[in-house]
Order: structure tokens, then sequence, then C-alpha cells
């Protein structure tokens, strides 16, 4: 393929990717794969230098373009080589006209900027969209330090218990390590709270949220094996997806329940004050994973931000139904929004003398608001908000 025609195409695979975030339809990674497995010609460079171009426009620009063409005439704009192959020959884009619509050199929507929490200043919010590292997690009930140092001797040791980071471009998922269930990919910010749940030991936990399990397994692996798992989700897709991962990681003592939307307890109503332990890693906005996930700054609104709050608010209060006495309730959300984080455990434990925050004690992160706030600025980590609550 030209260039010319690299760009007409990049131009047409960021219509349909900005279709899908305004209808809430398929990620822009799927969107991809299933464009380029229809265009079979387009060879191995091509495809490289059309997602390269779809995603700095998709990183540079926060709000959703008007269309593709849109966003391109933006990078035109700062950018002599794109611009100049808007050249109007076959299979390229037409030439650029005067007063083209185009995208706004703006990285985080306007609408969105003022509602971070109030430590995520201009150099955190720039370093939301660095390149995100690899990390994994050790399954220390299958496998010891020596099998990944073994296997990756650049691994860094990271600061807590069983993670380590790799560099970027590893191939993990060939890996025997990974193959034979001694680890796991996942961020450093998650698995602090999975280092967060285990502090008070619990025997039975519920991860209320738990989607394809990654925080169900680290759990897991590191507490007691008659410690009593469950894993639920309202996503049949993304829980179905924890089987595979529950056979490589010889996880016996995890059971996944199924629920109903909005009808969550009618399942779960015989776990109703009997856990020690219930984790709410809640639905959000995702502004911490703009780093992996830039796209989905073209996701939300505002309408679309108050609906995911309220639904956290509710299952917060649902949660905290099936807490025993003496038992915890952490909530996360992978979100830099006080709305998501700080404001939602403010007015959970507002009036409530039933309910104490507890301090969370780990190497990483910083207290804010009856919680932990972590960034990729601060800490290296994709951006997190987690409370620990007890019921008294």
């Amino acid at each position: 393929m030209r260039p010319a025609a690299r760009l007409q195409a990049a131009i047409e695979l960021l219509d349909e990717i900005i279709v899908a975030a305004r209808d809430n339809g398929a990620s822009a990674d799927n969107i991809a794969k299933k464009y380029f497995k229809a265009r079979r010609y387009a060879g191995s460079g091509d495809r490289r230098a059309i997602r390269e171009l779809v995603y700095t426009a998709i990183r540079k620009f926060g709000d959703r373009p008007e269309s593709g063409r849109a966003a391109m005439v933006g990078l035109a704009h700062q950018d002599k080589g794109v611009a100049d192959l808007f050249d109007g020959s076959n299979y390229g884009p037409q030439i650029l006209a005067d007063g083209e619509l185009c995208s706004e050199d703006r990285a985080i929507p306007f609408w969105l900027n003022a509602e971070f929490a109030s430590p995520i200043d201009e150099a955190e919010k720039t370093a939301l969209f660095d390149r995100a590292p690899l990390d994994i997690r050790l399954n220390p009930k299958a496998g010891k330090e020596e099998d990944i140092i073994n296997e990756w001797p650049e691994a860094e040791h990271l600061p807590l218990a069983h993670a380590y980071r790799l560099p970027t471009g590893t191939s993990v998922e060939n890996s025997r390590p990974y193959n034979d269930g001694l680890i796991e990919i996942q961020d450093l910010g998650s698995q602090a709270i999975v280092s967060a749940s285990l502090a008070s030991r619990p025997v039975t936990v519920l991860d209320l949220c738990a989607g394809a399990g990654g925080k169900t397994l680290g759990l897991a692996g590191q507490l007691a094996n008659d410690t009593r798992i469950i894993a639920a989700d309202t996503d049949r897709g993304r829980l179905s997806r924890i089987e595979p991962r529950m056979k490589r990681a010889d996880a016996k003592n995890i059971e996944t329940i199924l629920l109903s939307p909005q009808k969550e307890m009618d399942s779960l109503s015989h776990l109703k004050n009997k856990c020690d332990l219930v984790l709410v890693d809640a639905p959000c906005s995702g502004t911490g994973t703009w780093r992996r996930n830039p796209e989905l700054r073209w996701r939300m609104t505002p309408k679309r931000l108050a609906q995911t709050v309220e639904l956290q608010a509710r299952l917060i209060d649902l949660a905290s139904e099936l807490v025993m006495p003496g038992g915890r309730l952490i909530y996360a959300v992978c979100s830099l929004l006080d709305a998501e984080g700080g404001d939602q455990i403010s007015n959970f434990t507002k009036g409530r003398r039933d309910w104490r925050d507890i301090n969370v004690d780990l190497p990483i992160g910083r207290p804010y608001r009856k919680g932990l706030l972590l960034s990729p600025y601060h800490d290296g980590t994709d951006g997190f908000y987690f409370s620990c609550l007890e019921k008294l």
C-alpha cells in the first residue's frame, strides 16, 4: 500500500472506532483486528503503519473526533509528513481544504479535566499517556522467585511480594512459567489491592465484580486452600474467562456465580452477613488505565459518568449487606476521579456508625480521602483509588 492509501485506511478505521465509542460498541483493538482480517492484502508493514496513525490520533485527541478525517486533519496541522499524504490520489484521501473540520489538540476532554482528585496535577495527567509497563505476579503456591529469574534474568522485583516487572514487549504468554500457572500478568496497582485484601486473612471472600478473575486468582494464590472464594459478575463472557485461568493456576477453591443486573441479591442472598471480605472492583470510567486504553476518553460523557457513579453507589450498598460484623469491604476503581473514588466512600460512610475506615499499610500509594491513591506518575502503576472499610 502507498503511504496515502495507508492514511485513507487509518481514516476509515477511525470512523468505525469513533462510532463504536459513541454507541458503546466494540473496543478499538477488536475493531482493528476485524478490519485487518477483512483486508488480507494489507501486509504487516501496512498494518503497523495504519495502527500507528490510528493510535497516535486516539492518544492525542481527548475529545471524540467528529470523524476519522477530522482526526487526521488535526494531525496534519502538526505534521507536514501527514499533511503531504492528503494528495487526492487513487485510494488516498482528498486534498485538504481551507477551514476543514479539525480535531482540537487537547489530551483530556475539557469537561473532565476538573474532575480529577486534587493530587493529580498537570505532570500526573501527562503521565497518564506514557507507555504502560509489563508487570507479572508470581503464584507462590506453584512457583518460586527462581522460576522467574531463570526465565527472565532481567526481571525487576517490585515493592510488593511476588510482583515483578519485565521489559516491555517480553513474550509472556508463550513462556513456561505462564503456561505452567506459575505467573499471571497483572499491573502492580491491581496487585496492591490484592495485598490490601489479604491483610485480615479472610476465610469467606466474595469478589463482587470479578470480571475475568485477575484479583480472584491473586487472592486464591495467597490465601489458605480451605478459604472459600466466590467470583461473581453480571457479564457472562468476562466471567467465563476465569475458568481456564483457574485450571492453569490449579486453583480449586474458587466458585463462580453469574449475576443478573439489578437483581444481584437474588443470587447472593445466601451470603448475607456471611462474608468476612467483599471486594468491589467497581465498573468505572477507566481514567487510570488511559496508558493502555486511551480510547476510553472517547466513550465517557457526563451522562455516562453519572450513570456509572450511580451504579458504583448501588454496588457498595449491596456489598455492605454481605459483610459480616468484623468483616471488611474493599472498594476499588481504576479511576482518578473524585466522583468515583473519595466521594463514593464519603457518601457511603456519612451517618453510618457501624462502619469505619482502616488504614492500609503498603509500600506504594499515598493516603487520600479514607483510602489510597495510586497513579502512573507517583507509583508507576495504573491509576487506582481504593478504600478498606470494617463493619462494626
